[in-house]
């Protein structure tokens, strides 16, 4: 049980622990940003505020809430100034009806605008990111799907959402569900469409991207890619493999440990000018070395690579690191199924599962924005009082 509101300890425990980053006046708090958000209900007997039913699922989200029913038995304990702080107007009348019931946010998410609620989220998601620091241009933002296996609309469609992340932060910038008559090529720019300024940002994405009008509209945007070359490019990977790498000085090399495994990383690049895809300026080649530490077999594999960057934009070092930060995505996808058990949930009404995607999302990036390492450590203590979450969305 958290000490009484009097006591003077846990403010200043909290003072010592991690704090949000202080961010200017005059960028949008999440309830301005969530009140842009359509509210699909019949404004008549309505009693809360949409921004305010939304905080406080975030605020639930959080504090370790993994289903609608932990959302409503999380918004029904907190004390009322909880409520106060967001804005809530409280009935003198009935104080029941101060809080959203369970029902009551089960309804708003299946109806509300995914598209509006992911836009809002990553442009507040953005305004929170560090300042850019070191060479310019070199910012990465990684571009890759996920299923959510547990939920499934009709006709046993899984819902498969396509995310930017930003490398630096591990921040989720923009989300997009990818519908059952498209696939995620085709989410691509509408996905990145929601990220307000790319200019210099260097866009890593897997094999499936490789495309010759994903490509086009980055260098449009005023963009950078490096992207992975596979069979799917035939030609161009040809002509990547036929370089003669072997006449070319080691320019890289990187060693890691982790997951029961060791790897060695060397890398080679060749500024080329007639590479058969829009804008390439030179090809990557990336020898990945892996030791599975329990069985001792090791694997080879070459990896070949694409890049907009230029030699003088770009070292080898740069590349490889832009390469292997590409898959800090997959970590926000594990961090997503283990300790928010994502694709445990069986949640498939509307677009509530979508919804709840986005609001770990939300959890993810506050926990990140506020120097968090241990994720589930920071829930339990989140869960300790209702006070840490608003703090840590700037509402405290």
């Amino acid at each position: 049980m958290p000490a009484d509101a009097s006591s003077l300890i846990p403010p200043a425990l909290d003072q010592l622990r991690e704090q949000p980053e202080v961010v200017s006046p005059e960028v949008p708090s999440l309830l301005e940003r969530l009140a842009e958000v359509p509210d699909p209900r019949d404004p008549r007997g309505v009693r809360h505020a949409l921004a305010v039913v939304l905080t406080l699922t975030a605020c639930a989200v959080l504090s370790g809430a993994t289903s609608l029913l932990a959302v409503g038995e999380w918004i029904a304990d907190p004390p009322a100034h909880v409520l106060q702080q967001l804005g809530g107007r409280p009935d003198p009348l009935i104080p029941r009806r101060t809080l959203p019931a369970e029902t009551t946010v089960r309804r708003l998410l299946a109806r509300i605008d995914p598209d509006a609620l992911d836009r809002a989220v990553g442009h507040w998601l953005a305004d929170r990111r560090p300042k850019a620091t070191g060479t310019p241009g070199l910012r990465g933002l990684a571009v890759d799907g996920k299923s959510l296996r547990g939920a499934a609309k009709a006709k046993g469609r899984k819902i498969h959402l396509l995310a930017a992340l930003d490398h630096a932060s591990g921040l989720v910038l923009a989300q997009l569900d990818v519908g059952e008559k498209t696939n995620e090529i085709t989410c691509f720019q509408p996905l990145l469409d929601a990220v307000t300024d790319l200019a210099d940002i260097v866009v890593t994405s897997d094999a499936m991207h490789i495309q010759r009008e994903h490509a086009d509209y980055l260098l449009a945007r005023k963009a950078h890619y490096i992207v992975i070359v596979k069979g799917n490019q035939k030609k161009l990977r040809k002509q990547l493999k036929s370089l003669p790498w072997n006449d070319i000085p080691l320019q890289g090399r990187t060693k890691n440990a982790g997951h029961g495994r060791s790897e060695i990383r060397r890398i080679k690049v060749a500024t080329v000018n007639n590479l058969l895809f829009p804008g390439a300026r030179q090809a990557v080649q990336v020898k990945r070395r892996r030791t599975d530490r329990k069985t001792g077999k090791t694997t080879v594999k070459t990896i070949y690579a694409v890049t907009s960057l230029t030699a003088e934009q770009a070292t080898p070092t740069q590349l490889a690191r832009l390469v292997r930060d590409h898959w800090k995505i997959e970590a926000l996808h594990h961090v997503r199924d283990t300790t928010f058990a994502e694709d445990a949930s069986q949640l498939r009404t509307g677009n509530a599962p979508r919804a709840m995607a986005t609001w770990r999302n939300l959890a993810i990036g506050a926990l990140r924005t506020a120097g968090v390492k241990n994720f589930a450590a920071g829930l339990r203590r989140n869960a300790r009082d209702p006070r840490r979450p608003l703090a840590l969305l700037g509402l405290g």
